[in-house]
C-alpha cells in the first residue's frame, strides 16, 4: 500500500483513502480468522432474497454478527436457518466495505437448539394460552364502518403515514394517534398504557372514543419486536372493550399480540384496509342496489298493473252487475202500486166487516167495572199498609227524637195523612165518577147501535119461517110466512104473488129475544 503525501501537507503522518483502509481491514480479517465456526441465535431471518441470497444475523446475549448465505450455497444446504433457532455455522469472516460492516459468509449450517428468546417466548405463550387469552370465543367482531380509529404506533415513522394514506384513500374517518416507542425496553408499558387509555376515554367526551384500535409497527428482528411479546401488552389487548387489530411486523413475523388481538393484519397497510371499506365501492353498491330497487319496484308495478287489467277483463261491466238489481227494482216498483191498492181494499173490507154487538159492549163495560171495583178494593189496603209503614218508622225513630220533635213530626204526618185521605177520597170519587160516566157512555153507545134504536126510527126487521133475518127481497117467495118486527111489536104476514104482505098476527118483542142473532136487514 503506497502512502499519499500531499505537497502542501505540514505533517509527516501518512494519509490513506477510504478504499485503502477498507481493503486493508478486509485483508486483515480474512487473513487472521479465515474459516471459523460460530454459534449463535438466528435473528432477522426472512428467507432468501429475490436475488437468491439470504441475509440475517447471529447473536448472543451481548453481541451481534451479520451473516450472508450466497445463492449457490443456500440451494445446497440440508438444514435451513429459522428465526430464533440457535445454530452452528461454518464460514469465512470478511468485511463489506460499502457499509463498514464485517460479516460471516456461511458455507454450512448445523442446528444447535432453540435460542433463549424463543424459549422464553414459547414459555410465555403456553402460560397465556392456558389462561384462555388466545381463545377465538373471546375475540370481538370488527365494526364494518367505524367513525373513529385509534392508532398506537410511532408518530414519526412511515407506518402512520401509510395507515392514514390508505384510510384517506378508502374511506376518510377520524384517526387518533397515541404516540409510543415501538422498539426498546419501554415499548411494552407504553403500548399497554395506550390501549388502556383508549378504552378509558368516555363516550361523548371532548376527545372521541375510538370504535377500533390498530397497534402497528414495521418489520424487524425478534429483538426489535420483542416489546410486543410483553405480557402486559397481551393482557391489555385481552381486556380491551374496543376491538383491536394487530399489524406488527411483516407477514412472516409474529408476536403474542397477534394471537390475542381480535384480528391480525399482515402489514400496517393491510390493517387500514381491514379497518374501513372502500367508499367508492360502497357508493357503487348503494347505486347498484338503488337501481335494482327502482327496477324491482317498476317491474312489480307493471306486474300488478297487468294482473289488475287481467282481473278487470274477467269482471263484468257495471251494466251487467246492475242489470239484475235494476230489473228487481223495476218489478218491485210495478208491484208496489198494485200491492198498495190491494192492501187498501183489504183494509176497507176488514173495516166494513166490523160489527158491533151489545154483547161486545157489555163485555167491555164489565171489564171496566171489574177494574174499577178491584182498584176500590185495593185502595184501603194500600192506605193501611202506608199507615203501618209510617207507624213502623215512627216507632223506630221514637228512641232518637225528643217528645217535642216527635210531637211535631206526629202533627206533621197527621196533617199529611189527612191530606192523603182527602186526596184518596177525592181520587176514589173521581175514579167512580169516571167509571159511571164511561158506563153510561157505553150504554148509550150500545143503545144507539142496537137494532131497537133503528126500529124506533121507522125501520122493520123481516124474518122467515126459520126465524132467520131475510136480507134481500129476492129471497121472499109467494106464500112465504113472514115475521115483521117493529119497534112496538111483531106482526106475521104471508107474501102475496104481487109482493103484497098480509098481516096474520102481532106481538111485542121481548128485549132479550133472540139476542145477537136477531140482526138482519131492516126495511
Amino acid at each position: 500500500m503506497e502512502k499519499i503525501r500531499p505537497a502542501d501537507s505540514q505533517s509527516n503522518v501518512a494519509e490513506f483513502s477510504v478504499s485503502e483502509i477498507s481493503g486493508a481491514l478486509k485483508r486483515t480479517v480474512e487473513d487472521r480468522f479465515g474459516h471459523v465456526r460460530v454459534r449463535g441465535e438466528v435473528s432477522g431471518y426472512r428467507g432468501p432474497h429475490s436475488s437468491g441470497h439470504a441475509y440475517f444475523a447471529l447473536k448472543d446475549d451481548r453481541s451481534r454478527l451479520e451473516a450472508v448465505i450466497w445463492r449457490g450455497v443456500f440451494s445446497k444446504l440440508k438444514f435451513l436457518p429459522q428465526e430464533g433457532l440457535e445454530i452452528i455455522v461454518t464460514g469465512k469472516l470478511t468485511t463489506y466495505p460499502g457499509s463498514s460492516k464485517y460479516q460471516i459468509v456461511i458455507e454450512s449450517v448445523e442446528p444447535a437448539g432453540a435460542g433463549a428468546l424463543m424459549a422464553l417466548l414459547e414459555e410465555r405463550k403456553k402460560k397465556l394460552a392456558a389462561e384462555g387469552l388466545f381463545e377465538d370465543s373471546r375475540k370481538k367482531p370488527i365494526p364494518f364502518m367505524p367513525r373513529v380509529i385509534g392508532v398506537v404506533t410511532s408518530p414519526t415513522g412511515a407506518v402512520i403515514r401509510d395507515i392514514i394514506h390508505r384510510i384517506s384513500d378508502r374511506f376518510p374517518v377520524h384517526v387518533l394517534v397515541w404516540p409510543v416507542r415501538v422498539q426498546g425496553e419501554t415499548t411494552g408499558d407504553e403500548v399497554s398504557n395506550a390501549v388502556a387509555g383508549f378504552n378509558a376515554l368516555p363516550e361523548g367526551g371532548p376527545l372521541p372514543r375510538p370504535d377500533l384500535v390498530i397497534v402497528a409497527r414495521g418489520g424487524g428482528s425478534l429483538e426489535d419486536l420483542w416489546g410486543f411479546n410483553d405480557e402486559s401488552v397481551v393482557r391489555a389487548v385481552a381486556a380491551s372493550d374496543i376491538p383491536v387489530i394487530s399489524a406488527v411486523g411483516h407477514e412472516t413475523d409474529w408476536t403474542l399480540i397477534d394471537l390475542v388481538a381480535d384480528r391480525r393484519a399482515p402489514t400496517p397497510t393491510g390493517a387500514a384496509e381491514m379497518a374501513v371499506p372502500v367508499k367508492a365501492d360502497l357508493e357503487a353498491s348503494v347505486a347498484r342496489l338503488s337501481a335494482r330497487l327502482k327496477g324491482a319496484v317498476s317491474r312489480e308495478g307493471d306486474r300488478k298493473r297487468q294482473a289488475l287489467q287481467a282481473l278487470s277483463r274477467a269482471l263484468p261491466s257495471p251494466d251487467q252487475l246492475l242489470a239484475l238489481p235494476r230489473r228487481r227494482f223495476d218489478e218491485a216498483a210495478g208491484r208496489l202500486g198494485r200491492a198498495l191498492t190491494a192492501a187498501t181494499q183489504r183494509k176497507r173490507l176488514t173495516f166494513n166487516g166490523v160489527r158491533l154487538s151489545p154483547a161486545t159492549l157489555e163485555r167491555r163495560l164489565s171489564e171496566v167495572r171489574r177494574r174499577t171495583a178491584a182498584s176500590g178494593e185495593r185502595l184501603p189496603g194500600v192506605f193501611l199498609a202506608l199507615v203501618r209503614a209510617q207507624r213502623t218508622r215512627f216507632d223506630r225513630d221514637a228512641a232518637r227524637v225528643s217528645p217535642t220533635a216527635l210531637r211535631q213530626r206526629i202533627v206533621h204526618w197527621r196533617d199529611r195523612l189527612a191530606q192523603a185521605e182527602r186526596r184518596a177520597d177525592t181520587q176514589v170519587a173521581m175514579q167512580l165518577k169516571q167509571g159511571h160516566a164511561s158506563a153510561d157512555q157505553a150504554m148509550r153507545l150500545a143503545k144507539s147501535l142496537s137494532h131497537e134504536g133503528v126500529l124506533e126510527r121507522g125501520f122493520a126487521l123481516v124474518r122467515g119461517p126459520d126465524d132467520l133475518p131475510i136480507k134481500r127481497a129476492r129471497n121472499i117467495q109467494p106464500g112465504l110466512e113472514l115475521q115483521i118486527q117493529f119497534a112496538d111489536g111483531t106482526t106475521r104476514a104471508v107474501a102475496a104473488s104481487d109482493g103484497r104482505k098480509v098481516a096474520a098476527s102481532s106481538k111485542k118483542p121481548k128485549p132479550s129475544d133472540k139476542g145477537p142473532k136477531d140482526q138482519g136487514s131492516l126495511f
